[in-house]
């Protein structure tokens, strides 16, 4: 199978079709990775098969849980090396995204990006979720908040879902069975404004990697006092107080 042949047929099955300056945007975005990875820590997943299902597929499967072809404000959170955020910028371009991230060096790597691939409204941040929710504009500023950061559903909630404004939602990207997780972060699901819609369970096309998407709907305002300081959410979720 030829390099673009699984991008292709992975895009196939989420239903998408690309035209050949995005696919062209895709390469130039996995060369960009690459070329950075070399002297920083972007990831461990450097093979182009690997990068195009694990990163750019995994970011796009959104398709299944989410109406993308709408005008969107979206908040990235944690978004590390870009995913979800810039892949779905590329493939629906029509989507207004804040790329956030805790790493300067990190946000020096996505504004390169940006500007090679020519992207427009998309912008990357450096802060951290529980100082930029402080500034005006951000609180209650998106229609959908994403994130693929490893940490648990609880914690996650309580950075993510102050973002998100009243009816929008918050969807985090998690691997695998996440049933106990889920149980352990309702009630701080229900503390931070949230309602659980459901959960998109999938595996990844032309593989056997289960994830699965939490749906969470913002059905009332996030107490001020929320997202806590100090790593509080890290080291004390709100669903073990």
């Amino acid at each position: 199978m030829k390099k673009t042949d699984i991008f292709q047929k992975s895009l196939e099955e989420l239903n998408i079709t690309l035209t050949n300056k995005q696919i062209d945007q895709f390469h130039q975005y996995y060369e960009i990775l690459i070329e950075w990875n070399k002297v920083m820590n972007l990831t461990s997943i450097t093979e182009y098969d690997q990068v195009v299902i694990k990163h750019f597929i995994d970011s796009l499967a959104l398709v299944k849980a989410v109406d993308l072809e709408s005008n969107l404000k979206i908040i990235d959170l944690g978004t590390g090396a870009g995913f979800p955020g810039i892949p779905l910028k590329i493939a629906f371009p029509q989507l207004n995204i804040l790329l956030l991230d805790s790493l300067n060096k990190r946000i020096k790597f996505l504004d390169e990006v940006i500007n090679r691939l020519g992207l427009d409204y998309i912008s990357a941040i450096h802060g951290r979720a529980e100082e930029l929710i402080k500034k005006e504009g951000y609180r209650g500023g998106f229609d959908l908040c994403v994130s693929r950061a490893v940490a648990n559903l609880s914690t996650l909630s309580e950075y993510c879902i102050p973002y998100v404004k009243l009816n929008g939602m918050f969807i985090p990207y998690k691997s695998g069975n996440i049933k106990e997780e889920l149980e352990e972060a309702k009630g701080a699901v229900h503390i931070l404004g949230g309602k659980v819609l459901g959960v998109e369970e999938f595996s990844l096309p032309n593989t056997d990697i289960d994830r699965s998407f939490v749906l969470i709907k913002k059905v009332k305002d996030t107490p001020k006092k929320y997202p806590r300081n100090g790593g509080k959410p890290l080291k004390e979720p709100l669903s073990k107080k």
